[in-house]
């Protein structure tokens, strides 16, 4: 298992609960690699001033790339297993580590969205683990095994680029409030086949 922070580990059992429905949670995760691209796109204007680390604007276009690419692979997938995207979504896990950004300060709040990135990235990255480990279905072991690298320096890039914009102490301490957090908003989340559910 790679080793993540997460305070709260996901039990093997939830893989096969999200696999009973692989288009509904293929469904899922397109329109989550979506909203991702979208992410590092609305960080790229959200850059520290007066000065802002020089790996701002190459990290987070890479990250959108990535995502978009992503995007790409999994709609492709959803549609050879004869699937289509749902009109309608929402990530309420993602809403509620939202709530944790302290808005309207800087850097402050441009810190927690990249925590906030960052546990998102280090979430998904843990599922698609089991899930690759668990899927009986080989494309989909090999996509949710191809992405989850991906997932993993993701998450270290967000967390690295916060960790240049406030001082060590203070970002030790954030982060591990964030963490925190984290596992519990995980754990309260409906139970769904969705990548970002709570566990049966």
């Amino acid at each position: 298992m790679t080793r993540l922070p997460l305070k709260y580990r996901t039990p093997r059992s939830w893989g096969a609960f999200a696999l009973r429905d692989p288009l509904a949670l293929l469904s899922d995760h397109a329109y989550l690699e979506r909203k991702a691209a979208s992410n590092a796109l609305d960080l790229l204007n959200r850059w520290p001033e007066p000065r802002y680390p020089k790996s701002w604007i190459p990290s987070l276009t890479s990250v959108a790339k990535d995502e978009t690419l992503h995007l790409a692979r999994v709609t492709h997938l959803l549609q050879k297993k004869g699937g289509k995207l749902n009109r309608l979504h929402q990530s309420h896990y993602a809403h509620d580590l939202r709530k944790l950004v302290r808005n309207g300060l800087t850097p402050e709040e441009t810190v927690d969205r990249l925590m906030v990135s960052a546990l998102i990235e280090a979430r998904s990255c843990e599922r698609f683990e089991i899930l690759a480990e668990t899927a009986t279905d080989p494309d989909l072991a090999h996509l949710y095994k191809s992405l989850r690298a991906s997932e993993k320096g993701h998450f270290k890039l967000f967390l690295n680029l916060a960790a240049e914009l406030i001082p060590k102490d203070e970002w030790k301490k954030r982060w591990e409030e964030m963490l925190e957090a984290e596992a519990k908003i995980i754990q309260a989340q409906p139970l769904s086949v969705s990548l970002h559910s709570s566990c049966p």
